[in-house]
């Protein structure tokens, strides 16, 4: 069974409850002062905090999304090279290789015609480059099936959710294909491709959006791999102008630091929440093999001092209070921003570090992405 299956969680909840039963059915038999009895009562306790620990864990990785299999958990699964089976284009860049379906929900989805409501394909993006794989989502909208489209290019944006969510978050926790859907329909946002991705396509590693020094190749992933695939796949525009990046919490970061390292891929970024420097801890591990130019170079407050600045148009949304030091931070990164870099910043009263809060922020978001985001008058 899987680790998100409803029959694991029922199980581990009901081995919770039965746990604690028997605990209080025997706690008088082990009030006795024997070594025993001191011994079970330990025990007992144990189990107890044990099984309602691991019934609580499944309650929220099944809300939130961190761990979608045993091997995500355990990080067991395959880290290695990936083995290319994906085809190719005239050009020799890789197809995105389509494994699934789901259906558009919300935001006003006038039924399953792809010509109507859009189409989410499940999608697996293998990189010519860099050799890294993982599966995401791709949202085409409406006018993508409509013929009098039917020459016309789109503009694209990959959105990255946090780590370690898993890129379903982005459907069924912020339900960006709803969203678009909506705002298409009143007219504030123009037709978009949306790949929706996991920060990370190392696992079980965090790689920060990084180019890891003799490890996973993360920037090189992003800025290359999957523009790559998504052009060669779908009817999306080459020009840079066309093409954004935005996410929340670590997908926030990559966002932001992906652009100001390479403003001729991703000329805009959104970041919901974005924090602004790479994080270190046991899941990244030494991300920049010891190099201290390195991580100063991952650190965007360092980059806005040391370096020119890039010209590329941000968006930085969160909140006034309640996400920890969010408001100081993004105040001081607006007020280190120097021409030709442009910023501009929401912030909600209150909020945490947390999927309502993003929802609220992202139709605002999305429409400022698209406002930036332009498509040379061009066909296929």
């Amino acid at each position: 069974m899987g680790l998100t299956s409803h029959k694991v969680l029922a199980l581990t909840v009901l081995i919770a409850l039965l746990v604690m039963g028997g605990t209080v059915w025997l706690w008088p038999r082990l009030a006795k002062k024997s070594w025993q009895a001191v011994l079970g009562r330990i025990g007992a306790l144990f189990a107890t905090q044990l099984t309602v620990l691991a019934a609580l864990g499944l309650v929220a990785n099944n809300y939130f999304a961190f761990y979608s299999s045993w091997d995500d958990l355990l990080g067991t699964g395959q880290t290695g090279p990936v083995v290319i089976h994906n085809k190719a284009d005239a050009s020799g860049r890789l197809l995105v290789e389509t494994i699934g379906h789901a259906a558009v929900k919300g935001g006003g989805a006038m039924g399953r015609e792809p010509g109507q409501s859009g189409e989410i394909r499940k999608v697996r993006i293998d990189g010519a480059v860099s050799r890294l794989s993982t599966e995401g989502y791709v949202f085409l909208p409406p006018q993508y099936f409509q013929p009098e489209y039917a020459q016309k290019q789109f503009p694209a944006v990959i959105v990255s959710t946090g780590f370690p969510g898993i890129a379903e978050n982005l459907i069924t926790r912020f339900n960006y294909p709803g969203a678009a859907l909506k705002l298409l329909q009143d007219g504030r946002m123009q037709p978009t491709v949306m790949v929706l991705m996991r920060p990370s396509p190392a696992l079980p590693q965090d790689t920060e959006c990084e180019d890891v020094p003799n490890g996973a190749q993360s920037d090189t992933y992003f800025t290359k791999d999957v523009p790559s695939a998504i052009q060669a796949s779908f009817r999306v525009s080459s020009d840079p102008q066309a093409w954004a990046f935005m996410g929340n919490s670590t997908g926030g970061y990559c966002a932001l630091k992906l652009a100001m390292r390479h403003p001729d891929v991703f000329p805009t970024a959104v970041a919901l929440s974005a924090y602004y420097d790479a994080a270190d801890d046991p899941t990244t591990g030494d991300l920049f093999g010891g190099s201290k130019q390195r991580r100063d170079e991952a650190n965007l407050m360092w980059r806005l001092k040391n370096l020119p600045p890039p010209k590329v148009s941000v968006l930085l949304a969160g909140t006034k209070k309640g996400d920890g030091d969010y408001r100081r931070e993004t105040e001081a990164f607006v007020d280190a921003v120097q021409s030709p870099m442009k910023v501009s910043y929401s912030m909600l009263e209150n909020g945490g570090h947390n999927f309502e809060t993003w929802s609220a922020l992202l139709p605002s978001s999305l429409e400022w992405m698209s406002q930036h985001l332009k498509v040379p008058n061009q066909t296929v």
